[in-house]
């Protein structure tokens, strides 16, 4: 009896035996990206803001929350472009366009260089990049494999958030929190921000040749076999600049099409309000970006490993929990799978709303000798605060285990073929009021209740944030018959 239901649980991770090449490229190409994402748009953006371009934390905060508004605006707009010029070639744009972006972030700190011309570069290079690999999870899986596939992408995402945390940590520690590096035959000094973002740089250039030489045009799996309908150009010929010219052109009016026939579907407004609800909860994460750096330097000190206790403990514990959870609820709608994991997710950072005395014995104890010393490798008593940071972490990170992977599963479970992209890329669209909302509030939270000097009260900032989150478990609960939406291969 144990054995089936070893061959069993072990089958649900089988169903990848097989899958087509690009799948697994994919997987590899998502860790380059989000550790190159995550060197320079998290917590490195607000740092670099305030000590490179020299910008208050109000200030730093509105540019932070422009920056993610654009993003967000760029990422709607390019889903129906990517179903119509298709995959490959919006990863390789969007690529480039990274490349371009944080090489001028790398070595240029005045504001009128650095934000046009690579700030907004970047947030167009990375909206080429999120919502083109979820829908390629989608175009490169069968049914069967549909959900393994996304929780092995959602843990190859904390992968790459992994590295990037464990890199932030050694950089800062190696040069410095505001030290400089010296850029090897060049005689360029460059900041300890700029430096991470040069990584970045580094992380990226390998996707471009993978998307070149491994991702075949026109490629898809289905449940019948390997699909490829590869792509003849439309205009052979017209020059090289005139047929790339006529080519948007033509998937500009497709854009157009494909997103206007959007809103014709009672499906879509059902699809939004969905993932409005949701976005209460992913508020802790944007926090987790660009409010918590700034509170954790100034309540632990300069050099606090804060890569440590949030980036890498929470990519490890989603990189082993995603795709277990993932297999033993493959039965589950992903609608029911969100719900539980939300519940979880916005309970945890309570933790970090009460008073961190209350933490004391645990800091003193066992547990604060294991984070503190063993891990972290601090030096004399542990303060509690590391004990509440990792306690709301450990269960932040279970409930994004239930519920984060199915929300790339969602939207591809319910849209209509051919319009993937669309729905993948439209499930950012309630995501733009989020982090507009986070960052520009962050700025103004960090002033009132964490300031860099005077008096703090910095666990109001949680408990504003955890009772928000709360809104997206209560939400999908009391609206779920007018919201949910039956979901392609489920009962």
């Amino acid at each position: 009896m144990t054995e089936t239901k070893e061959e069993s649980f072990i089958g649900k991770f089988m169903v990848l035996k097989g899958a087509m090449r690009e799948l697994w490229l994919i997987f590899g190409t998502k860790i380059l990206t989000i550790t190159a994402y995550g060197l320079v748009g998290t917590s490195t953006l607000g740092l670099w803001l305030s000590s490179d371009l020299k910008l208050s934390d109000q200030s730093a905060g509105l540019v932070i929350a422009s920056w993610s508004s654009v993003l967000t605006i760029f990422t709607v707009m390019v889903g129906s472009l990517v179903d119509a010029i298709g995959i490959r070639k919006s990863l390789l744009a969007g690529f480039g366009l990274c490349v371009i972006a944080r090489f001028i972030m790398s070595f240029f700190s005045a504001p009128w260089i650095a934000l046009p011309l690579g700030l907004l570069p970047l947030a167009l290079g990375e909206a080429l990049q999120t919502p083109v690999m979820v829908a390629a999870v989608r175009r490169f899986s069968t049914t069967r494999q549909r959900s393994i596939a996304f929780s092995i992408y959602y843990s190859m995402m904390n992968v790459g958030f992994l590295v990037a945390a464990w890199t932030f940590d050694r950089v800062r520690a190696g040069l410095g929190e505001y030290g400089h590096y010296a850029v090897p035959f060049t005689g360029i000094q460059i900041s300890t921000y700029q430096t991470i973002i040069l990584l970045g740089l580094m992380f990226t250039i390998p996707n471009l040749l993978i998307t070149y030489f491994g991702l075949r045009a026109g490629a898809e799996a289905t449940d019948e076999g390997v699909k490829i309908s590869p792509e003849a150009p439309k205009y052979p010929e017209a020059s090289f600049l005139n047929s790339f010219s006529l080519s948007c052109r033509d998937a500009l009016k497709d854009w157009g099409r494909i997103f206007s026939n959007l809103w014709t579907q009672p499906t879509f407004y059902r699809f939004l309000a969905f993932f409005g609800f949701v976005v209460f909860v992913k508020l802790i994460l944007y926090h987790m970006y660009y409010t918590f750096p700034k509170f954790a330097i100034r309540e632990l000190g300069e050099g606090a490993p804060i890569g440590h206790i949030f980036g890498m403990l929470n990519a490890a514990i989603v990189i082993v929990l995603a795709p277990v959870v993932g297999a033993l609820t493959q039965k589950f709608t992903a609608y029911k799978a969100v719900v539980i994991g939300t519940t979880i997710t916005a309970l945890s950072v309570f933790f970090m709303a009460v008073p961190p005395a209350l933490f004391q014995g645990l800091a003193d104890g066992w547990l604060g000798n294991l984070i503190g010393h063993s891990w972290l490798g601090l030096a004399g008593p542990v303060h509690p605060l590391y004990v509440a940071i990792v306690l709301c972490v450990v269960i932040y990170s279970i409930g994004e285990a239930f519920y984060s992977p199915r929300l790339y599963e969602y939207p591809a479970a319910i849209a209509p073929k051919g319009q993937e992209g669309s729905y993948l890329a439209l499930s950012m669209l309630p995501y733009f009021v989020a982090k507009f909302f986070v960052g520009a509030i962050s700025g103004f939270l960090l002033v009132r209740y964490c300031p860099a000097e005077g008096p703090r009260n910095s666990q109001m900032i949680w408990l504003i944030v955890g009772g928000m989150a709360l809104i997206s478990p209560v939400g999908l609960v009391l609206f779920r018959r007018y919201i949910q939406v039956h979901e392609s291969g489920r009962e």
